[in-house]
């Protein structure tokens, strides 16, 4: 029988607070999935092209190769093009966003503590319940490790 004190969204906030810079880092990137996978269909392209507006020229390289490599044509680092071949990318449209989101995520993460409650009061409050305790699930994963002796 699982034992809760408190709600998903405290539970993934007080383990935020109490990890490491890189397991702090891969629970951010896990509050990203979930963001994207709890997105309507309809507005992936909307978020897809917020998320890479907000890319440095490195980024939109990285984001351009991981196009070429699902052989969708010869891809360009350019924010229009690459927001245009969004739709081409079908069953891969969620994966896109994820990964420029990460970027942007990446970037955002320099700020550390502030991003951190940033993504939390942001996106988790958004997320179905179900999707919040997943993530409460995962976050208490990441503690285990993060204090079982990684390398942080």
């Amino acid at each position: 029988m699982p034992l809760c004190f408190i709600e998903p969204e405290q539970a993934i906030r007080v383990v935020a607070e109490s990890i490491g810079r890189e397991a702090r880092r891969q629970l951010l990137g896990e509050i990203v999935h979930a963001w994207v996978d709890e997105i309507p269909d309809d507005e992936l392209v909307m978020h897809y092209a917020k998320a890479v507006e907000d890319l440095d020229e490195d980024d939109l390289s990285m984001l351009a190769a991981w196009h070429a490599s699902l052989d969708v044509g010869q891809p360009v680092a350019n924010k229009e093009f690459l927001v245009k071949a969004f739709h081409g990318l079908g069953d891969n449209r969620r994966e896109a966003l994820k990964i420029a989101a990460g970027f942007r995520g990446d970037d955002a993460f320099a700020s550390e503590e502030a991003s951190c409650d940033a993504v939390i009061d942001t996106v988790v409050p958004w997320l179905s319940e179900q999707r919040r305790e997943a993530l409460a699930a995962e976050a208490v994963e990441l503690y285990c490790w993060d204090r079982l002796g990684s390398d942080n």
